[in-house]
């Protein structure tokens, strides 16, 4: 166990009237690049019983964790002696509480070696030395991602190799006995050709959706369609949405794809995904169509019989994402929600876009079969290179979005810009 460099703050707030937004700045956070707002952060922001946790990077790279009771502004920060490469917007810090009340936390993460800790009990901000989860494949790590069970367990994903090349790992733990078993390794695999670019969600009952681009090599341009499979007993075995068992691993040839799109295309990678109360996938994303120059954010959904997909915004900016590494794109990738109202499911896409002038934008159907979207922003000032990641578990038990938010610069191929230190915020919202 290590010592800890603790603060208690009791820091400024702020309500944006015309929106209903609250705002709670929590310190100050590295911002010469994307590294604390990508996308792919499950989890920026989570929550067990009435306390909420909050991780970053600091203007010293170093790892910071926080936490407050929900409703307060009153935030308890701690700085760890650990370091991340924030100056790589792919090294992500990853977090999550399981049903006991622990603080799982990975973090630098660009093909390296496992680096995981938790806290030494329950709702506590001490934490463990770095520790092992399986032993197997912690050698060449990326994209850690958490998600809680129902039951309180975790999964925890990654990929073993680099991109074009690598498998998808799978991970569960014991919340009750503390240990992690493997799995899944590969079992949406590329073949050594290719690799998947996943997001995931698990619904009310438990059961694990995931859906996937290919790519085909590190060039962004290369991802293609949007496979799909899902999971009723873990994670140990997988079946396409007709039901029907998928023979493992899943490959490009065997994948049931909930939507076909072609290379060159502008389809990003990393995503959303989410899921209404009858457990039917959703998942929102961008491309163009082949006799346009303008991507657009897209949903792609299943309504229990077929896959439907529905363009969202009529965005009128060009832009390619050909190039590797982390791109400086004037849209963000979306998050998706969605909310049974009534007798329809309402769909609230969180974004950000250079057409909006860069602030916290959302667009908001309040009946998704009938496909009439409406755009409005949820801040007043630009967010840079921001992408939304927000309190999953806040969202599923009380329908109230805590988003991630800092104003951040990202360059072209995990160059950074420079910019001082920002303030890092937590926005509170209710539809």
């Amino acid at each position: 166990m290590f010592k800890l460099i603790t603060c208690f703050l009791l820091i400024t707030s702020t309500t944006i009237a015309q929106t209903g937004v609250h705002l709670s700045t929590v310190g100050k956070g590295w911002a010469a690049n994307s590294v604390n707002t990508v996308i792919f952060r499950h989890n920026s922001l989570t929550s067990y019983k009435n306390s909420q946790y909050i991780a970053y990077y600091d203007s010293a790279q170093r790892l910071v964790v926080g936490k407050r009771t929900i409703g307060s502004d009153k935030w308890t920060v701690v700085t760890t002696p650990y370091i991340g490469k924030a100056s790589d917007a792919h090294n992500t810090i990853s977090i999550m509480a399981d049903g006991q009340g622990y603080l799982h936390i990975s973090w630098d993460h660009h093909n390296n070696e496992l680096r995981y800790i938790r806290s030494v009990s329950p709702g506590s901000l001490q934490f463990t030395e770095k520790l092992p989860m399986t032993g197997i494949k912690e050698k060449s790590v990326t994209y850690p991602e958490f998600y809680r069970l129902p039951n309180g367990n975790l999964l925890f994903l990654y990929r073993d190799g680099a991109s074009g090349n690598g498998s998808l790992m799978l991970n569960h733990y014991d919340a009750k006995s503390k240990k992690w078993t493997q799995l899944q390794d590969g079992w949406i695999n590329g073949e050594g050709q290719r690799s998947p670019y996943w997001q995931l969600t698990v619904d009310k009952t438990g059961i694990i959706h995931i859906s996937w681009v290919w790519r085909e090599s590190p060039d962004v341009a290369s991802n293609h369609d949007m496979g799909y499979a899902c999971s009723k007993d873990g994670g140990h075995t997988w079946e396409k949405s007709t039901g029907e068992k998928y023979a493992l691993p899943i490959t490009e040839a065997t994948a049931e794809y909930a939507s076909r799109i072609p290379q060159k295309s502008e389809l990003i990678n990393s995503t959303t995904m989410a899921t209404d109360e009858a457990g039917h996938p959703y998942i929102a994303t961008y491309w163009r169509d082949s006799g346009s120059t303008v991507p657009q954010y897209r949903l792609i959904y299943h309504n229990g019989r077929q896959w439907i997909t529905q363009q969202i915004t009529n965005r009128t900016t060009p832009f390619t994402l050909s190039g590797g590494g982390t791109r400086r794109i004037p849209i963000s990738r979306p998050q998706l929600l969605v909310l049974n109202k009534k007798e329809a499911v309402q769909g609230i896409l969180i974004y950000r876009d250079a057409e909006r002038g860069d602030k916290v934008s959302m667009s908001v159907c309040d009946n998704i079969t009938q496909g009439k979207w409406q755009a409005k922003d949820l801040t007043t000032t630009p967010v840079g290179l921001w992408e939304p990641s927000y309190d999953k578990e806040s969202w599923r038990q009380n329908k109230i979005l805590y988003l991630f938010i800092e104003q951040v610069e990202q360059g072209d191929a995990e160059t950074t810009r420079a910019i001082e230190p920002q303030p890092v915020q937590v926005l509170e919202w209710k539809p």
